[in-house]
């Protein structure tokens, strides 16, 4: 490998050694990268994450748990997918010690509003990696703010003790046996916002979807989430899919994108390096402005004005008998 940074088009890739890889649970394991060459890595603020390049020639998105003002590590958990395609498996079964993968810098697509007076942090299973990072972030700043962490089980809480250690009573934890209905109440947690009290939500999609549901009378822009897309997630189509073709006006190619493949899809095997961390139209990431054409939107981030030039090509496709063409 070539030093701890080089380039692939105009974008800074970083060469990561894997200090360690430590099981947390039966089904998630921590890793902590430090920079190939031993050189400071680029700092990064709550809430962000960092796509990995794994050697089966997948890549995934995962947030950084640890403090923010950290530059000699970077911290991650994955939990190993049941259902999915492979990512979560290379991650617990072939990455070890002193092994070197490429990354890029960090991005923040869920970021603390560190104005705010009163911050309700909310995590479900592997989505409390972000919410970690945002706990300690605020406790370094005294600022207002308390921890609830969603979990089937106590054995399936990863850092259930570091999080009672340093928190303390701000901590809640909530096990709902499998049963989403005897866990959190969302609607009674966040019923009455406190005066300029911003909430972060960051686990399954049901969570995300309770939690903006409780929350559709709060002012805009303090309702955050982030979503870590688990097995159980809703993943289903919301309806049946038509091939259409896509321009990439810069390029000067147009693809075909069919009914079982997403515009992302086709744009990534085209070799487009486009920015995913959900993949369900939630966290806005592979956002891509649209020229011309008209969109059946399917994202739950874009709102009226931005969906007139934009898209999120994780969900969202053309409109029957359309063609997009898109600023790529």
């Amino acid at each position: 490998m070539r030093g701890s940074a080089s380039r692939i088009g105009e974008e800074q890739v970083l060469e990561l050694r894997v200090v360690s890889a430590v099981p947390l649970t039966p089904r998630i394991r921590a890793f902590e990268f430090a920079a190939a060459d031993g050189s400071a890595l680029p700092p990064f603020t709550a809430g962000a994450h960092i796509d990995v390049e794994l050697g089966n020639g997948e890549e995934r998105s995962y947030s950084l748990y640890n403090d923010q003002g950290e530059t000699h590590r970077y911290a991650i958990a994955v939990l190993r997918e049941q259902a999915g395609r492979g990512g979560s498996a290379w991650m617990h079964d072939v990455l070890r010690e002193g092994d070197v993968l490429r990354a890029s810098p960090p991005a923040n697509n869920f970021k603390l509003s560190e104005s705010g007076e009163r911050h309700i942090l909310v995590a479900g299973g592997i989505g409390i990696t972000p919410i970690l990072s945002m706990a300690a972030r605020l406790q370094a700043l005294g600022r207002d703010y308390t921890l609830h962490y969603c979990a089937r089980e106590p054995a399936e809480a990863a850092f259930a003790d570091e999080t009672r250690r340093r928190h303390g009573a701000r901590a809640h934890f909530h096990y709902d046996g499998g049963d989403p209905a005897r866990g959190l109440d969302a609607a009674a947690l966040l019923k009455n916002r406190p005066t300029a009290a911003h909430v972060y939500v960051c686990g399954p999609a049901g969570l995300i979807r309770a939690a903006r549901e409780a929350g559709k009378d709060w002012p805009m822009g303090t309702v955050h989430y982030e979503l870590f897309k688990g097995a159980d997630a809703d993943t289903s189509a919301r309806v049946s899919n038509q091939p259409f073709e896509i321009v990439l006006k810069r390029k000067g190619v147009t693809l075909n994108v069919p009914a079982d493949k997403s515009i992302l899809d086709v744009l990534k095997a085209e070799g487009l390096r486009i920015k995913t961390l959900c993949r369900e139209g939630v966290c806005g990431t592979c956002r891509v402005e649209v020229l011309s054409g008209a969109v059946d939107h399917r994202d739950d981030c874009l709102d009226d004005s931005d969906r007139e030039t934009a898209m999120q090509v994780c969900v969202s496709r053309a409109m029957p008998g359309e063609t997009l063409v898109l600023d790529l």
